[in-house]
Formats: C-alpha cells, sequence, structure tokens
C-alpha cells in the first residue's frame, strides 16, 4: 500500500504542479503532498496536504475537495496498472504543527531543567 500511495501522490502532484486543476484559489497557492494514505481495498485516497504561505488552510483544502473528481480523473494516465482509480480524499497534514510543538515543550525550561538534572545524577 505504501508503493501505491506513493504512486498517487506523485500523479496528483504532477497534476497540480501542470495547474490542470481551474480554481483560482488552488492556482494561487503553493500546495505540498507530504503523504497519501490508501484504504486497504486501494478504492480511497488520502492525501495529506499542506499549502505554503497561506494562513487559511480550510479555504485550499475546500477547494482540492470540490475538485476531486476531476483530478481523480486526471490520474488516469499515469495510474494505468490500478484495476480501480481510487477516490481521493484530502485532508489537512498537521504533523508539522504537531512537530512544532514537540519541540518548543523539549526547548521549554522545566524540560531542560529536568534533563539537566538528570544528567548530573549521572
Amino acid at each position: 500500500m505504501l508503493r501505491v500511495g506513493e504512486q498517487v501522490r506523485a500523479a496528483i502532484t504532477q497534476v497540480l504542479q501542470r495547474g490542470e486543476v481551474r480554481d483560482d484559489v488552488i492556482e494561487k497557492t503553493v500546495i505540498s503532498i507530504s503523504e497519501v494514505r490508501m484504504s486497504p481495498d486501494l478504492k480511497i485516497a488520502t492525501a495529506y496536504v499542506t499549502p505554503l504561505g497561506v494562513s487559511d488552510h480550510g479555504a485550499i483544502i475546500d477547494a482540492l475537495n470540490r475538485n476531486a473528481k476531476y483530478i481523480r480523473g486526471r490520474l488516469g494516465p499515469q495510474l494505468r496498472q490500478m484495476k480501480y482509480m481510487p477516490e481521493v480524499r484530502f485532508r489537512d497534514d498537521t504533523s508539522f504543527d504537531n512537530y512544532k510543538k514537540i519541540d518548543e515543550l523539549l526547548r521549554s525550561p522545566e524540560v531542560q531543567r529536568d534533563l539537566d538534572d538528570d544528567t548530573e545524577e549521572q
């Protein structure tokens, strides 16, 4: 499933990079697709995206989901080997936000103090 997800990710990326989706919201935004997770039956592809330089991720996700059927149709030539063309769903990728929160936590004075205490005890 990982290999198929990566193939779908590459195909969606190409469709977006070529500007094949005619939507003002999508055309004005650089969109990074970090991962595509496939359902066990390979009929649903959930793409995790990060719109770059935009604060309102919801509007971009909505625009992508509005155009999901069109994008699915554009994937055909690149994914001919698949028995079924997967339904494409777009979700906001929050993993970078989680990494940032963890990093901030690790840099907090309380955690630094605890880490310093642990090294002194050894």
